[in-house]
């Protein structure tokens, strides 16, 4: 794909997650039951509408036609994903547990992914009506309200209409504390332990809660320095975000080997990881 392709695709992702938002907004603003998928986390009509609007879109939208992987689309083999080359990574409702709690912290995230790295993402909050996105060679914004420059596509108007991010100032030369952004619904042992040894180096740590991939989009307007995340997560939670923060000047670190984090593995279960607004931050933390 070239630069005219990456724009293409992100008008597509745009669209395709201000129409999921819509009809997830309609499920949750009126009473809905609540599901179980086998391991336990909870499924709304809001998870499965979105999913379904977000493949349409993403299907009719670009051509050629790329896979698309989603949380609640089938499962689909290593012998199969390994032959793509591009293709669509996507969460329809990424942080149901915000949904349920019905404090608006939640998103809906689609990813574009080249072999192994996202290279685009585009992170929704419908209840804000707020878009993070990005992709190579045209860097991360913010766009806020419900913009009709999303229907013009990218790049002219929506560029002009968003708000550049670039993370934020280097904590080393800062002279100030730390600010660390992390789970509103899955605070572990981990993570405590973590924030206690970030007091013991900086002085000062800031411990920001938040839900869902909006983490990352912390992280990559400089509202956080570092989002830490010492639990399971599926490669669809993180990889819009991971876009978001590495085109911001981020990254996004695997724990166990230091290195940028990766997708399409025979597991899509994540490894512990890091996301930075700079890898300076994370001097000597990781190996």
């Amino acid at each position: 794909m070239n630069a005219d392709d990456y724009k293409t695709s992100l008008g597509v992702a745009l669209l395709a997650a201000r129409a999921a938002g819509d009809a997830i907004l309609e499920v949750y603003e009126r009473d809905f039951g609540v599901d179980h998928k086998e391991d336990g986390s909870p499924l709304t009509l809001a998870d499965r509408r979105s999913h379904e609007i977000i493949t349409d879109c993403l299907t009719r939208g670009c051509s050629p036609v790329l896979p698309v992987l989603s949380e609640e689309g089938r499962d689909i083999p290593l012998v199969e994903r390994r032959a793509w080359d591009y293709y669509w990574l996507v969460d329809p409702l990424d942080g149901t547990k915000e949904f349920i709690k019905r404090n608006g912290e939640f998103t809906v995230n689609i990813a574009l992914i080249h072999r192994d790295r996202p290279v685009l993402g585009v992170v929704y909050l419908p209840v804000k009506q707020t878009f993070y996105f990005a992709s190579e060679g045209l860097g991360a914004y913010r766009l806020e309200g419900r913009a009709g420059v999303v229907d013009e596509g990218p790049p002219a108007g929506l560029i002009e209409a968003s708000t550049p991010l670039a993370g934020g100032e280097d904590v080393a030369c800062g002279g100030r504390g730390i600010r660390i952004v992390g789970s509103r619904s899955h605070v572990t042992r981990e993570l405590e332990e973590f924030v206690a040894r970030m007091k013991k180096r900086h002085g000062e740590v800031e411990f920001v809660p938040a839900g869902s991939s909006l983490k990352f989009c912390l992280v990559a307007e400089g509202a956080a320095d570092m989002y830490p995340r010492f639990g399971p997560t599926m490669e669809w939670d993180t990889a819009a975000g991971q876009a978001v923060v590495e085109q911001a000047g981020g990254c996004v670190l695997d724990v166990e080997t230091g290195e940028r984090m990766l997708y399409n593995k025979e597991s899509l279960l994540n490894r512990w990881f890091i996301a930075s607004s700079s890898r300076s931050v994370l001097t000597g933390i990781l190996g």
